[in-house]
């Protein structure tokens, strides 16, 4: 295949990824970006996106299927890759499809539905939290007369920590049931492990982990989304027991996920006893500006990778990671009560990236030492607190 050829069809069903589409030109690659209308006018990198096309909603089908399909009458495409989580089943549908190269529908349900994750995993021997399938009654008693309260219900498919309910007694799990009527089946009940919460990013070529940074969350994501707080996270430092043991779990959890390629955000927890569980994963750079935070520490931007490693791909070529640092950085976001918050008073010389989103403060911090990042992000959660955090209760499912 030319290096002139190769053909990328981004799907973006929310504004992010443009780093993706960037580095996907830089390469000589033709660059199409599919998208919701209402993200038509996002800043999108226009000088770097051959067509764009949108439609109403970007997953419903058969119209996608359709629309795409009229696509290839008068273009040629090489690989769909999905620029966000919610798009990572329907890229699978159309490859499958299509008979595009790539992820198929079978293997991304192990980075997508929460059941099928949690199954692999453990048939393949991975640790992973005790759980149940939503189906049968006597099942999920049996489970609950087995496994202490609290559970946590979960959503197979949702992203982040959307629509997770912590559970104290059987009589709640039948009442929250009893809402989701002919939905219940897709959800999964789980074990609630109280613990230390990390997630390891990763860049896999042909089978194996090239690259992963393990990092840990000042508090778990599920308890920041649900309760209100800050939400921190910071790079290990390399060579801890921690950040160790977290790489090699990580390894053989993309094993048994049969993870050949590409990108992963996966998150794990240590309970009391230091002993790691597989929670979840994802095939796809992870949200929350973690990749900023990441590229931050490693010099690595997980979204440029993550465009080199499918055109190496598409055109049968051998991919190589680019030279990686080893620094510290670390990231602080909440929700802010100013539509605009002023973050002026935020100064420090480590301070290497801030946020700009209505209703939302963050920035990320950056040095040579973990210790100093530590207490930066320490000091701004007290800081971010006071000066900015509003709280919103928990949705079921993200907002467009």
């Amino acid at each position: 295949m030319s290096i002139h050829n190769t053909t990328i069809l981004a799907l973006g069903s929310y504004f992010k990824g443009a780093a993706f589409l960037q580095e996907c030109k830089a390469l000589g690659c033709t660059v199409y970006l599919l998208t919701k209308e209402k993200y038509k006018d996002s800043d999108w990198p226009r000088e770097s996106i051959d067509e764009m096309f949108w439609m109403p909603e970007t997953h419903a089908q058969p119209d996608l299927t359709y629309a795409v399909s009229y696509m290839m009458r008068t273009r040629k495409i090489d690989r769909i890759v999905p620029l966000d989580d919610y798009d990572v089943e329907v890229a699978a549908n159309l490859r499958e499809h299509l008979r595009i190269p790539g992820m198929g529908e079978t293997t991304v349900r192990h980075f997508r539905d929460k059941l099928a994750m949690r199954v692999q995993a453990r048939d393949e021997g991975v640790n992973v939290p005790d759980f149940s399938p939503v189906l049968n009654y006597d099942d999920l008693r049996e489970f609950m007369g087995r496994v202490p309260a609290p559970w946590v219900l979960k959503p197979r498919s949702e992203a982040a920590s959307f629509g997770i309910k912590k559970l104290n007694s059987p009589d709640e799990l039948w009442e929250k049931l009893n809402e989701l009527g002919d939905r219940q089946s897709y959800f999964v009940l789980e074990q609630f492990i109280p613990g230390d919460v990390f997630h390891v990013d990763s860049v896999i070529w042909e089978d194996k982990v090239l690259f992963s940074i393990a990092s840990g969350y000042a508090k778990p994501p599920l308890t920041v989304v649900s309760g209100g707080g800050v939400f921190r996270s910071r790079n290990l430092v390399y060579d801890s027991l921690d950040a160790v043991a977290l790489r090699a779990f990580n390894q053989q959890v993309m094993k048994a996920l049969r993870m050949k390629r590409g990108v992963t955000h996966a998150e794990y927890i240590k309970d009391a006893d230091g002993k790691l569980y597989f929670l979840e994963t994802a095939a796809r750079v992870g949200g929350a500006n973690l990749a900023e935070m990441i590229e931050a520490a490693s010099g690595l931007n997980l979204w440029r990778e993550w465009a080199r490693v499918e055109v190496a791909n598409a055109r049968k070529q051998e991919y190589e990671l680019p030279p990686i640092k080893q620094s510290y950085a670390g990231i602080t976001v909440c929700l802010a009560r100013q539509e605009w918050p002023d973050m002026s008073a935020y100064d420090d010389p480590e301070i290497v990236w801030k946020l700009v989103k209505e209703h939302h403060a963050g920035l990320i911090v950056q040095s040579d030492h973990s210790v100093r990042v530590r207490e930066l992000l320490d000091g701004y959660g007290e800081r971010f607190a006071q000066d900015f955090m509003a709280f919103m209760p928990q949705l079921d499912k993200p907002t467009d």
